[in-house]
């Protein structure tokens, strides 16, 4: 789209922009009929997710870390749309007990699931290994999402198959995953201290965001699964994300203000492909200003994303 488009709002072919809002680019869809999991859905874009989604209609389930946080929002839902749907649970992702709780909890409820959102997340963490022993980043980030989403996949399926309406699963990603390690995957190296680098380990986490949802989108076309996979971009926002890079986030605005979007722009693309009846049937692709783009080289390398869902796969059972 360029920088021309960025910076205007200027629509693309989807007839959205990055000026854009999620309740705009949501308008008039009716999804009472579907039931959404949005992980970290308690602040920042993921709250705005949540209720734009309520007030589509959807059955809403928020998965938090900060259950504090998570009824707050609910309770700000219901104040602003009495009649939603939405539920809180314990939900943190650096954690692949809790993930495996959440996913047992979400089971037992019987609920349909059509939307999974998996957009959770740190960044620009001090290094630090998870309770699994796991650098925080590509912990959080990338492989409690990949567990909750293998976790939840089989409900999918199911209820895909039950109503005959697509699934669809949603990767936040980001930009910054063009500046990842060199090699792309530190496989050799993740947990190690040195070369450690806050802004390339969020990098990283971000391609594996990408690369994942690849890999499950080409392995759910082969078997023929109703269910599409996509990756976004939400773009640059204020959120708590930045609580530990305060400065350099006042340094950036600074000198790229017209590039930054408010929660319900950032929140657009999101509901964008969650929702979107022109997004039918799309998978495996990356999105943008709530239009698809082209990422960066390394997230269309399938033999990368290959490697990832199987060392994904053997730390996730090493963590058992």
């Amino acid at each position: 789209m360029g920088i021309f488009s960025l910076v205007t709002g200027w629509p693309g072919l989807s007839g959205f922009g990055s000026a854009s809002t999620a309740e705009q680019v949501a308008d008039g869809i009716d999804a009472s009929n579907l039931t959404a999991i949005v992980t970290g859905g308690a602040s920042g874009i993921g709250a705005e997710t949540a209720r734009v989604l309520a007030l589509c209609g959807a059955h809403v389930v928020i998965g938090a870390r900060n259950m504090e946080a998570a009824n707050d929002t609910k309770q700000l839902i219901l104040d602003s749309n009495p009649a939603a749907r939405v539920d809180a649970l314990k939900l943190d992702l650096s954690s692949l007990k809790s993930v495996r709780a959440f996913a047992d909890k979400f089971i037992s409820m019987d609920l349909p699931l059509n939307i999974l959102i998996n957009n959770a997340g740190v960044m620009f963490c001090p290094y630090q290994l998870s309770d699994d022993g796991i650098e925080m980043h590509f912990a959080t980030n990338h492989l409690g999402h990949f567990l909750l989403t293998n976790l939840l996949l089989e409900k999918m399926k199911s209820t895909e198959r039950k109503t005959g309406i697509e699934g669809r699963i949603v990767n936040l990603s980001s930009i910054a995953h063009l500046h990842s390690y060199d090699e792309g995957i530190r496989f050799d190296k993740l947990n190690d201290k040195d070369g450690y680098s806050d802004k390339r380990a969020y990098g990283q986490s971000k391609l594996a965001n990408i690369l994942h949802a690849n890999e499950l989108s080409r392995r759910l076309q082969e078997e023929g699964a109703n269910i599409t996979v996509n990756s976004v971009h939400p773009g640059l926002i204020v959120t708590a994300l930045w609580r530990h890079s305060f400065l350099l986030m006042r340094v950036l605005r600074l000198f790229t203000y017209l590039f930054w979007k408010n929660v319900p722009q950032g929140a657009a693309t999101t509901c964008y492909v969650a929702l979107h009846p022109s997004v039918k049937g799309v998978t495996g692709k990356y999105f943008l200003d709530c239009n698809e783009e082209k990422p960066g080289v390394m997230a269309g390398d399938e033999a990368l994303g290959k490697k990832l869902w199987d060392f994904s796969e053997k730390l996730v059972k090493s963590a058992q």
